[in-house]
């Protein structure tokens, strides 16, 4: 992003504020300023369009199919692509000021703000501009998608005449026309992919008087999407009322006279449901119904129910920042665009881009158990158990994937998807992920000790966990050490592939393979009818308990004597160090310009892989260990993912690299705001937003969860004066203060809500009383 657009935001704690339009900042924009309900997305276009804008509107889960066409194929190979679909865009409200259309391209902007509050979520622009005729116009518009309502959306838009009389036209349009084909981005992976238009049919198009409704369908996948617009106008002058229907939506207009001064104002509501998983629209009668209802409340309504909602969020999720109000925008944002984004209904999940725009197609990946997870497990633990709900739901589909793979029994989770099937086309950096089973069960097992939630574990946690485990018994074997080794799989190190024994892979494995025996002796305690019905469904056998503890004992974990680190892998101390000294500042990323087997053959890495393996699993390592591990692969690590900086940002906190880990920090607090990987245009990156959490808590403050307790070591970069946030744990709710200087903190505990804890600071115990 240019320096002089970075000035444009101003570093405000409670919104992203916007003074100057630039045009050649268009797409990076409309992501920023997305609003999303876990459910219904909607990129921060304006309303009248742009010939450039990509002003999409998108439904959690709601996809198509599309063929992977490969030049070879092999057996097991992806078949088919799920992606997330464009749904019918109600945003758009052309205004004619005596016929002259308005466009930011033309006339004059006097003056101009964007801003979306933090506090509301919505989605505010004000703005004076003069007609090439010299006619002059303010105009107002606020926006809000429902966090109350997932299927709703609100605009309010106001115009006023401030130095002429005569006619303002508006044309409100509900527009299903697909893009020709997304912008050339390349061989960028990370980008969205082209729908066909042939695919989505418009079946039915219907409505009178201020409302349409549309009804589409898509052919590949089999869902169906209702979409609905109707309108309230409040004019000071007189006006009138035309339709007209078209193959692609339909068009409402107002012709309104004014006289100077006066002012007219639209509000428009959108309405979107979809078959998908229990919306019925089998008839647009009921959307006909739920428009009326909706349309009876004003924009107010919905923005003090909006407000409510949010204040709830911020009272247990908010992560204060004293001293640098910068760090502070970007935290704030980075949470709110992730609880827009959350599904919510344990059937959908949240994206690797969100709601925000098609890159990745829409798909989720482990991104969410790992990066993301966590703040919502120790905020809104709630939307956590949901997101889990998620891997419960596509089970079977997991299973299916298994049995492809050559597994006999168990269950193997798509390394990207939406509904359940494995969507990546390139197996060396997607399905040979095999850990995705074990950092699905990791997520399962926090969930498990931070909420004591028996329910879920009985009824969907349980099998999760062990028929995932399954897998590592066929996956791996005894070498002749009698080591549990795990060959040919890739680790989150995306630029090392089918590689024996990476470290990683092989220390969840182990971490997933143990808490598959805990369950299975837990619930044939606590929980025998459930233990009993649960062997009969996955056909469990008596030995494999027994199997799955003997390979966790036995399991390999690759340690270099010489150098005092683990190795990545069995090979990747063998290979000659990238030369990052000839490796010019527009080389990057190396994906971009490296042909993968180039890169493969290099000790570099694309993100943290055996420093993630640190975090997840601290307390298998000493600090000590945890600096050499760190040196060596800190130097040899690109940081190309959005999901390397915030993990080296809480292991530099841990073995005292403040410095550094304030670096990391800044980077990903600041990700998609600064566009730091220039990529932000394609959607948010919603991992790096959760890392940024993670800084934070994990970082900063310490947080450990060791033998199902709270363990905090707080530390203070230098600079920053303070920070506070709060956490959900067994059915409490905490609040850590820290303030000080670097070499002299201050830590304050609070128990907010619940019983009587004990946590730990610094390996000191501390009881938390009620207040």
């Amino acid at each position: 992003m240019s320096q002089s657009h970075l000035s444009f935001y101003s570093a405000q704690p409670w919104q992203l504020c916007e003074t100057q339009y630039d045009p050649e900042q268009l797409s990076l924009s409309e992501t920023l300023f997305a609003q999303a309900n876990g459910y219904l997305g909607s990129r921060g276009g304006f309303e009248e369009g742009g010939a450039d804008s990509n002003n999409a509107c998108y439904l959690n889960g709601v996809y198509c199919l599309q063929p992977i066409t490969y030049g070879e194929k092999a057996y097991g190979y992806a078949s088919h692509n799920e992606r997330m679909v464009t749904v019918p865009n109600g945003k758009l409200i052309e205004l004619y000021v005596d016929g002259e259309r308005f466009s930011l391209e033309q006339g004059t902007i006097i003056d101009y703000q964007r801003s979306l509050d933090f506090r509301n979520a919505v989605l505010e622009r004000r703005l004076t501009w003069r007609s090439p005729a010299g006619k002059t116009v303010q105009i107002t518009s606020r926006r809000l998608v429902s966090l109350d309502d997932k299927h709703l959306c609100v605009i309010e838009y106001q115009v006023t005449a401030l130095d002429f009389s005569g006619d303002l036209r508006l044309v409100s349009t509900l527009e299903c026309q697909l893009p020709e084909a997304p912008a050339d981005h390349g061989d960028d992976p990370r980008a969205g992919s082209a729908v066909s238009r042939l695919d989505i049919e418009l079946e039915r198009c219907d409505g009178v008087d201020e409302k349409v409704l549309l009804l589409q369908r898509i052919h590949s996948s089999g869902f169906s999407i209702a979409s609905g617009v109707t309108h309230r106008l409040l004019s000071e002058g007189p006006y009138q009322m035309s339709r007209s229907n078209s193959a692609n939506g339909a068009q409402i207009q107002y012709e309104c006279t004014v006289s100077e001064g006066q002012q007219l104002c639209l509000t428009k509501y959108l309405a979107y449901f979809s078959d998908q998983h229990s919306d019925s629209v089998d008839s647009l009668t009921s959307l006909d119904a739920y428009l009326d209802q909706v349309s009876a409340q004003n924009f107010d309504h919905y923005c003090a129910l909006q407000s409510k909602t949010l204040d709830a969020f911020w009272s247990t999720s908010d992560v204060t920042v004293e001293g640098d109000p910068s760090l502070q925008q970007g935290l704030r944002f980075n949470l709110l665009q992730l609880f827009q984004s959350v599904g919510r209904d344990g059937k959908t999940n949240i994206a690797a881009k969100g709601l925000s725009g098609d890159g990745y197609d829409g798909h989720y990946f482990w991104d969410t158990e790992i990066y993301i997870l966590p703040f919502f497990l120790y905020s809104q633990p709630q939307l956590a158990r949901r997101l889990l709900e998620y891997r419960y739901h596509i089970l079977d589909a997991a299973r299916q994937r298994a049995r492809q793979m050559a597994f006999s029994k168990g269950a193997l989770f798509p390394w990207r998807t939406i509904g359940g099937n494995e969507c990546s086309a390139y197996y060396p950096a997607g399905t040979a992920q095999y850990h995705i089973n074990a950092d699905i069960a990791y997520a399962v097992k926090r969930y498990h000790e931070a909420t004591e939630d028996m329910a879920f574990m009985r009824d969907y946690g349980a099998e999760i966990v062990l028929d995932s485990a399954r897998i590592w018994i066929e996956l791996g074997c005894f070498d002749q050490q009698q080591r549990f080794c795990i060959n040919t799989v890739t680790g989150p190190d995306e630029y090392t592939a089918l590689v024996n024994n990476n470290f990683y892979t092989n220390v969840m494995a182990k971490t997933h393979l143990d808490y598959a025996v805990q369950l299975c002796r837990w619930l044939a305690d606590e929980e025998p009818d459930a233990w009993a019905a649960l062997k009969e469904k996955l056909a469990l056998e008596d030995d494999e308990p027994k199997a799955w503890a003997d390979a966790a004992e036995a399991m390999y974990l690759p340690f270099d004597e010489r150098l005092g680190i683990h190795c990545q892998d069995d090979s990747f101390l063998t290979k000659k160090v990238w030369d990052f000294a000839n490796t010019s500042e527009e080389k990057y990323p190396l994906l971009l310009h490296y042909h993968p087997l180039v890169i493969y053959r290099h000790q570099v890495c694309k993100q943290a892989d055996v420093v993630l393996a640190l975090l997840l699993r601290s307390e298998l390592f000493s600090q000590e260990q945890k600096k050499r591990d760190f040196d060596y692969y800190e130097a040899v690590t690109t940081h190309d993912s959005t999901l390397s900086a915030c993990i080296h940002s809480i292991i530099a906190s841990e073995v005292g690299y403040l410095d550094k880990a304030q670096d990391y920090f800044r980077e990903v607090a600041r990700m998609d705001l600064d566009n730091h990987h220039n990529n932000t245009q394609y959607g948010l990156h919603t991992a790096s937003m959760g890392g940024t959490w993670m800084c934070m808590v994990y970082g900063f403050a310490g947080l450990r969860v060791e033998d199902n307790q709270l363990s905090f070591a707080p530390c203070l970069p230098e600079g920053m004066q303070g920070y506070s946030f709060r956490l959900a744990f067994k059915e409490r709710v905490l609040e850590v203060r820290v303030s000080g200087q670097a070499d002299s903190v201050e830590v304050n505990y609070r128990l907010v809500r619940g019983a009587a804890i004990t946590i730990h600071d610094r390996g000191e115990a501390v009881e938390l009383l009620p207040e």
